[in-house]
């Protein structure tokens, strides 16, 4: 399985000594739109410093809804910390865990993370309830953003929902960056400077 990515311009350098690696997920298919443009801005701050970036476009990917498998609501998710389901979630997963931080970029439909968004970081949510499913999640850095259009309200409560989602994950989330189409010229200078920070290790002085 690919997963659809765009080409990466691509140095601090993680514990092993390499570049730091920043995988982007991205709850949008355009490659060209507000949300990709608001994850670039964040991916040249990471390349400023030396860093590598790969993203994944959701909607691109076969990426199915939870199905909730036995009567308890439950299933391989909660036992196992794996998802039953044979699509392209766990290679996803894979990759996050692969990487050095992640970052979450979705665009904002009604006040809430897209649908593809939501569909993955459901399905993440629950197989983190078990050791196995934690490894190389829990405490890893996170980023958020939430880009909205139209009118631009919905974009706080969207990181709001997606805040909780990735805390409850088990992500070591250090920022969510609200974004809407009124500001986003504005907001990716904000953007490619926390890329940096993100890429030095999220430093806290």
């Amino acid at each position: 399985m690919t997963i659809p990515t765009r080409p990466r311009p691509l140095r601090d350098t993680n514990r092993r000594g390499t570049a730091v690696e920043v995988f982007i997920v991205l709850g949008s298919r355009n490659p060209e739109g507000q949300t990709a443009q608001a994850a670039d801005a964040l991916a040249a701050g990471v390349a400023e410093r030396g860093g590598e970036v790969e993203r994944a476009f959701l909607p691109l990917l076969d990426i199915q809804r939870c199905r909730q498998c036995n009567e308890r609501g439950w299933g391989q998710c909660r036992d196992e910390g794996s998802c039953v389901i044979e699509d392209d979630f766990a290679a996803v997963v894979d990759r996050i865990r692969a990487a050095d931080a992640a970052v979450f970029v979705t665009p904002v439909y009604f006040g809430d993370l897209s649908e593809s968004m939501r569909a993955f970081t459901d399905r993440l949510r629950r197989i983190t309830r078990h050791d196995h499913g934690k490894a190389g999640v829990e405490g890893k850095l996170a980023v958020g953003i939430c880009v909205a259009g139209g009118g631009g309200g919905g974009a706080p409560n969207c990181c709001l929902s997606l805040e909780r989602t990735l805390t409850t994950t088990g992500f070591r989330l250090v920022d969510v960056v609200p974004v809407r189409r009124q500001n986003l010229t504005h907001k990716t200078s904000v953007l490619r400077a926390t890329g940096a920070w993100l890429a030095a290790g999220a430093p806290e002085t």
